[in-house]
């Protein structure tokens, strides 16, 4: 859990790192009447993998773009593949686009289950209440929020009490180390508690289940490999039925998880956690913004994707744009550890020279200068908020009929109106029904790639010609589980001439830009009690909430002392 400054924790509050694994994130708050009056989201490490990239085989570009992320390794890979291939002018054949969609799948199922459990979970379930648990009144519980609950059984519930009991007796609390045991701010029953435990170490099992499936034809997890520019090199795993039939008993047994254990949590931590369900707990501006994910079609228009592009404005679902214009896209350095623009440019022709100018010499962020390596993403000039929330309000907004059917059942289910969902409940809920749409997804890719197989087209690459000349700056749109992702390449011959990344929390993390616009985790922050800064456990819950991931450098911590160590590594 998140080690906290506790100077002056009545007026400012450090909270460093953020997350317990994916970290790097550093949060700043000013406190005042016990509420957030303030906020600084700071990137504490340089990412620097585009000036690697340039100069580089454009063929080795996905390899290396994937290494952006030990987690959303596939999302770096398919961006950059795809980028290339708008470059090259060039479009993957059916097969290609089809396979590349069931490996997202399993990026996006993967990432979404290991994050609410092994990230997000002990925010809102007490390690501590479970061990006063009933297993008898748990299973009952759980027969309340799922007619087939996964696990659901007192023998099940009295094994894992068992082992949280194990666990507190020898002083070593495994997973669960760091937690706030017994903090008031923990809203759910004992057999709730253990409910949700019990799934987060089912969650354990289910995520190594779905890193197998992507490997069926991803060649591995993470980092897969199977993706070339113009198509995939699985070919003999595509037309191998005992492989498809392999994916499909993997993900029968994912699904169970999702429908009986994730989407019933879900139910159960709204049902506890009411009074934090309402608008404005956690959200600070009301811009959404999706590129859109999955294509449909050989061509890729953005109206044929599984996850529909969109960008509300100010949370008004009438104030839509159904398409997103990548020229709009500017990144800003104002308060970031670079040289640069202080306006904003283009990522196509930006730069990336770091310029870091450290911290005050009390260890705090400089307010109004520089205070991140994390530059500053607007679209028209404005904070965007990207993720599944993100995804799902703009899906609501472009009245995609699947997708609005879903979002109204669960808010029928809880009683709730639409607007609830702009907060951190809202945006955690959200990401739990996007892992059951892109389930149900997948299952309809593997029926499409069936049927243009048994047409006989078996083609699986698109033959390509290096360009003589510099290509223009261009850019793959997608969506990764975090959020928006763009890649923005040049190319000439086969060199990688200029890149940039535009990525997921880049536009979630961002420091304020030149006009003082906050970003999205700063601007969620402003008004959000905390009771207790010896444990901001609600200040953890809304940055939890976005999927933060700032994954990008060496960086390690000496278990035994807490004290952090920094590497530099020459490449």
């Amino acid at each position: 859990m998140a080690k906290i400054s506790t100077k002056e924790v009545n007026q400012h509050l450090v909270v460093d790192p953020i997350t317990r694994i994916e970290g790097h994130l550093r949060i700043e708050v000013d406190i005042k009447n016990g509420k957030v009056s303030d906020a600084w989201s700071s990137g504490t490490l340089w990412r620097g993998i585009e000036p690697i990239l340039q100069g580089r085989d454009i063929r080795d570009g996905g390899l290396l773009a994937q290494r952006i992320c030990g987690v959303c390794t596939y999302s770096h890979y398919e961006g950059n593949t795809m980028a290339t291939e708008v470059a090259l002018g060039i479009r993957p054949p059916t097969n290609a686009r089809l396979i590349r969609n069931l490996i997202n799948a399993t990026q996006f199922m993967h990432d979404h289950i290991v994050h609410f459990y092994a990230l997000h979970s002990l925010d809102w379930a007490d390690v501590g209440g479970a061990l006063k648990a009933d297993p008898q009144k748990a299973a009952d519980l759980a027969y309340e929020f799922s007619k087939t609950p996964y696990n659901g059984s007192v023998s099940h519930y009295k094994e894992v009490k068992a082992k949280l009991e194990k666990f507190v007796a020898s002083g070593q609390l495994g997973p669960f180390t760091n937690a706030y045991l017994g903090n008031p701010l923990y809203k759910m029953s004992p057999e709730a508690d253990l409910v949700m435990i019990s799934h987060y170490l089912d969650a354990l099992h289910t995520q190594v289940i779905v890193a197998q499936m992507q490997a069926i034809y991803g060649a591995k997890n993470p980092h897969p490999q199977s993706l070339v520019i113009g198509g995939i090199s699985s070919v003999m795993d595509m037309l191998d039925p005992n492989r498809l039939a392999e994916f499909q008993f993997k993900l029968d047994s994912v699904k169970n998880f999702i429908y009986n254990a994730y989407l019933p949590d879900i139910d159960m931590l709204v049902h506890f956690y009411k009074d934090e369900f309402v608008k404005d707990w956690g959200i600070g501006n009301y811009n959404f913004l999706s590129y859109g994910g999955f294509p449909e079609t050989n061509d890729w228009e953005a109206k044929y994707r599984y996850l529909p592009q969109g960008v509300v404005y100010d949370g008004n679902l009438n104030i839509f744009e159904s398409t997103v214009d990548e020229k709009s896209i500017t990144e800003t350095v104002a308060h970031s550890w670079y040289e640069g623009s202080k306006t904003g440019l283009y990522p196509g022709i930006e730069e990336t020279i770091p310029q870091y100018t450290g911290l005050n010499p009390n260890n705090t962020v400089k307010k109004d200068g520089k205070y991140s390596w994390i530059k500053a993403p607007r679209y028209k000039r404005k904070v965007m908020e990207v993720g599944p929330l993100a995804r799902w309000i703009v899906g609501y907004a472009t009245n995609h009929k699947d997708m609005r059917k879903r979002l109204d059942e669960f808010l029928k289910k809880h009683n709730a109106s639409f607007e609830q969902m702009y907060s951190t409940v809202g945006r955690t809920a959200a990401r739990a029904l996007e892992t059951a749409y892109i389930c149900d997804g997948t299952y309809i890719f593997i029926k499409d790639l069936i049927a243009n197989l048994k047409q006989g087209d078996e083609s699986t690459w698109t033959r390509f010609e290096f360009p003589k000349e510099e290509t223009n700056a261009c850019v793959a749109l997608v969506e990764a589980p975090r959020g928006s992702l763009g890649h923005f390449i040049t190319i000439k011959g086969k060199t990688i001439k200029h890149y940039q990344v535009v990525v997921p929390s880049t536009w979630n993390a961002s420091p304020r830009d030149e006009i003082g616009q906050k970003g999205a985790y700063e601007a969620s922050l402003v008004d959000l009690p905390v009771p207790n800064p010896e444990e901001p456990l609600e200040i953890l819950r809304t940055i939890h909430s976005f999927d933060p991931c700032l994954a990008c450098a060496v960086h390690l911590i000496d278990a035994d002392t807490g004290k952090l160590r920094e590497f530099k590594v020459e490449v």
